[in-house]
């Protein structure tokens, strides 16, 4: 507690306004202020700020040249994303798990770095694995049960989501109404063993942000939502969704972000992508939640861009 003068009183509030302006989560409660015989009494928690509504992950797809030429192991990626970068939340790729994710002596050793380093196995991205919109019931199905084991596998890690696609070929509409059956029995799925499944925004159908948050919606399942992507909405060669309308239409159902960078210059800023905007998207949603950094770029060094990326995002956070 600090005693004080009407003056300094004054002087603390004018402080405080000023720091509301600057900060638009500043402390919700300003303290207790105890009127005295010539003194007033301020609680220190005056001056507390809110701890940060985003949190960082890492895409392990920012390391896709590394992990593909054999210069970086699977295992080994949360330990990197610790010591190399100082994040503890990472986002696998299922490609990089090399047909291990049902061997649990795998999955231990894997659990086991990512413990010892601090690290928290947030999703897995799942690819290759089927159409969750086939229109074939027998393909649908399969698909469906082709990404059991990626749920179990993230189940152990302590993790809670993977990441699919809702991909399937026709017309919109068809496409939709197979995407929702095919979700759906995933989900249930997912649900059984509190696990999420999140849809990309990755090329497509998917790509169209409203058609999305469409298929989302009628899905109708707490465990069943999206991963908004920066950059992922070129529908075909002649279509692409315009990336902000995009974001703000997934953004109800996000359940992760994943923060896309391709070109960084010489202040830090990417030159594709309008994060002055995207993030205003965001903020605009009252989202809370992870961010994920996933570079893409050639002009700098995947570790390089990475950093880059992450001190970009940390503007925003």
């Amino acid at each position: 507690m600090w005693y004080c003068t009407w003056k300094k009183l004054i002087d603390i509030f004018i402080f405080t306004l000023e720091m509301i302006q600057k900060r638009r989560d500043f402390i919700k409660t300003f303290g207790t202020l105890t009127l005295g015989a010539g003194a007033v009494v301020v609680s220190p928690q005056l001056f507390a700020f809110k701890k940060s509504k985003f949190d960082i992950s890492l895409a392990q797809w920012s390391l896709h040249k590394s992990l593909f030429a054999g210069k970086l192991d699977n295992l080994n990626f949360p330990v990197k994303a610790k010591k190399d970068f100082d994040i503890n939340i990472v986002e696998y790729v299922n490609v990089f798990f090399n047909k291990k994710e049902k061997d649990t002596n795998y999955l231990k050793e894997l659990l086991l770095r990512s413990q010892d380093n601090g690290v928290f196995n947030h999703l897995i991205m799942v690819d290759g694995e089927g159409d969750l919109a086939s229109f074939s019931d027998k393909e649908r199905l399969k698909s469906v049960e082709n990404h059991y084991k990626w749920i179990d596998a993230i189940k152990f890690l302590g993790g809670k989501s993977i990441r699919v696609n809702a991909s399937g070929h026709g017309n919109a509409a068809d496409v939709k109404a197979a995407a929702i059956d095919g979700l759906g029995k995933l989900t249930e799925y997912g649900q059984k063993n509190k696990i999420n499944v999140i849809v990309e925004n990755h090329g497509g159908l998917s790509s169209n942000g409203a058609w999305l948050a469409d298929v989302i919606k009628q899905v109708n399942n707490k465990y069943c939502g999206t991963l908004p992507d920066f950059g992922n909405f070129r529908i075909n060669d002649k279509e692409e969704y315009d990336k902000y309308l995009g974001v703000q239409d997934l953004m109800p159902y996000a359940k992760g972000v994943s923060a896309k960078t391709y070109n960084l210059n010489d202040k830090g800023y990417e030159t594709d992508i309008d994060y002055d905007r995207m993030f205003e998207i965001i903020n605009e949603s009252r989202w809370r939640g992870i961010i994920g950094i996933e570079y893409e770029g050639d002009h700098m060094s995947e570790d390089e861009g990475i950093r880059a990326t992450k001190k970009l995002i940390e503007r925003y956070i």
